[in-house]
């Protein structure tokens, strides 16, 4: 379990768990998103002073970067299983249904990604250029898989697997704005229903 050692206010050293204020400060930036998140909210949940912030985890970008890399680690966990399912409609069902279980748990709170991408400041530019970065990266293994599923003749010859990928992709980004706007999770089953029935197949 790491720590991290910083001082009270009496001067006196006081540690506490990295991993829990990680967490705490990913629960934050996922409820408000980057931008919405103020600084006094993140020490507030993260039970640490704005001093102890810094000295542990860097400026604000920073602590997103480690939060959203414990998000993908965590939340995301399904992406990469999914990827190994055994045809290319087992890989579209596992991410649907992957993101539903997350978009409809305790908190419906959409994706952490989409709210970054969202974000417009001048300030957010570095997070949403970085977001954007890791989403395209998801992207290009899910036409990696889908070309591999035409080599393989899981998918007719002429599915295009860019715009199949993006297809998904914007499926998934679908769902979390719907879940983030109040979409229950009965509605954003119709949805998986609707895409999985429309999946190419030979």
């Amino acid at each position: 379990m790491e720590s991290a050692t910083v001082c009270s206010a009496r001067g006196r050293p006081r540690e506490f768990d990295i991993e829990q204020a990680l967490a705490a400060a990913l629960s934050v930036f996922w409820t408000k998103g980057y931008e919405g998140a103020s600084m006094a909210d993140l020490t507030d949940a993260m039970g640490i002073t704005k001093p102890s912030l810094y000295a542990a985890f860097g400026n604000k970008e920073a602590l997103f970067t480690k939060a959203l890399d414990l998000y993908e680690r965590e939340k995301l966990a399904y992406v990469g299983e999914g990827l190994k399912a055994a045809t290319a409609r087992g890989v579209a069902e596992h991410f649907l249904r992957g993101a539903l279980e997350m978009y409809t748990g305790e908190k419906c709170r959409g994706c952490l990604t989409v709210i970054g991408a969202s974000a417009c400041g001048d300030e957010a530019e570095g997070i949403r250029e970085q977001v954007v970065e890791r989403g395209a990266k998801a992207k290009q293994a899910l036409f990696e898989r889908f070309e591999r599923a035409k080599r393989e003749g899981d998918l007719p010859e002429h599915v295009d697997a860019t715009a199949l990928a993006s297809y998904l992709t914007a499926m998934l980004q679908g769902m979390s704005v719907q879940a983030g706007a109040g979409a229950s999770r009965e509605e954003l089953e119709r949805l998986v229903a609707m895409c999985l029935a429309n999946w190419p197949s030979r």
